[in-house]
């Protein structure tokens, strides 16, 4: 794969394929990039035991952090991540729940990675009815605290169980969208800063950092130069 295609990965919040599978990969073809896919439970399905041992050590730590470690460098490595799940009684799936949960260390009030400030990052979910704003959400959170420079969210209703019932109409209709916005992830790439809600949170949690709960948070800010004028969107 040439340097210069665009990387991407496609976390799915379930193991079988339907509608959100497919529309999330049509976005993926339409970058015609190199892609990375996994899917949940079947490549990650551990909750998180709430040990705190992130909070207080070190990620390395965590039980599962062996098991977690191919799809956190897919991620790290990747332009574009991909977040996917149908609606589940108005949530994301339980499995990519579970995964998000593993990620708390990665947020902006803990120590967020700094390559993040630069990927863009796509939520995407389905329902049959309703229940697609909470379920965005959901995903959306983790962009969001992660600090990533650029995120969309796209939650259709497709009146349908299975993708084989969804209306060529609408089939058509997610071709077009995912195209359009395939077109624009693929022109902003290398040009991601973040926008003004994400530098001004990142502002909040410099100050909370000051009187660190966590002192490898504090010092890890510090290494960075964070809490003097560094910046990891610059």
């Amino acid at each position: 794969m040439s340097e210069n295609k665009i990387k991407v990965v496609l976390i799915h919040g379930q193991n079988h394929k339907g509608s959100t599978y497919h529309i999330a990969n049509i976005l993926a073809e339409s970058m015609m990039g190199e892609t990375k896919e996994f899917f949940l439970p079947r490549d990650f399905g551990e909750f998180c035991l709430g040990c705190n041992t992130c909070f207080y050590q070190s990620e390395t730590k965590c039980p599962h952090y062996e098991k977690l470690k191919p799809i956190t460098a897919a991620m790290d490595e990747a332009d574009i991540i991909i977040l996917t799940s149908p609606v589940y009684v108005f949530h994301a799936t339980g499995a990519m729940k579970a995964f998000l949960d593993h990620y708390g260390h990665r947020w902006m009030v803990h120590r967020p990675s700094e390559g993040m400030f630069h990927k863009q990052g796509v939520c995407i979910c389905t329902a049959a009815g309703a229940g697609m704003k909470s379920t965005l959400k959901d995903m959306k959170d983790s962009m969001f605290f992660w600090g990533i420079g650029k995120y969309y969210g796209y939650g259709k209703r497709v009146a349908a169980t299975r993708w084989e019932e969804v209306s060529p109409e609408n089939k058509q209709k997610f071709q077009k969208d995912m195209k359009k916005l395939a077109q624009k992830l693929v022109t902003q790439k290398g040009h991601v800063t973040p926008g003004w809600k994400t530098k001004a949170m990142f502002l909040v949690m410099r100050k909370m950092q000051q009187k660190a709960f966590f002192p490898n948070d504090r010092s890890y800010w510090e290494e960075r130069g964070w809490l003097s004028k560094k910046r990891p969107w610059l």
